[in-house]
């Protein structure tokens, strides 16, 4: 019985040290990627946040085309099937200026909260 649990000659396995030096590597490449993968969420945050002012400055310019360039363009306004604006749920979007000749919004997602996107008149967003 005991015979079976002797180790036999010539058995193959891995090192300790084999071992250890595979955990350090892991542990090298987790060090680099951590970060990296932070910074593609805060850029994903902040695309979807410029996308977002994106497409309201498009439904107000469909809302405006239908109702007048005078006429102040609300985010409630917008957000029917009419003009098709559908705001994500973690972006905060607030307009300053609603009418076409001086619209200005501005856009955050709340997850990132780092970075205040503008959108202008002319729809160029900084």
């Amino acid at each position: 019985m005991l015979s079976k649990f002797r180790l036999v000659r010539g058995e193959k396995g891995f090192t300790l040290i084999e071992l250890l030096i595979v955990i350090a590597i892991i542990g090298i490449l987790a060090a680099i990627a951590i970060p990296q993968f932070s910074a593609y969420k805060n850029r994903a945050y902040q695309s979807d946040a410029k996308a977002n002012l994106h497409n309201l400055f498009l439904a107000c310019k469909a809302y405006w085309a239908d109702n007048g360039a005078s006429g102040a363009c609300a985010v409630a306004a917008v957000k029917d099937a009419t003009y098709g604006y559908a705001q994500s749920t973690d972006v905060n979007i607030a307009i300053t200026t609603a009418t076409e000749a001086a619209f200005a919004a501005t856009a955050i997602n709340t997850k990132e909260n780092a970075t205040t996107f503008t959108i202008t008149s002319n729809g160029t967003i900084s």
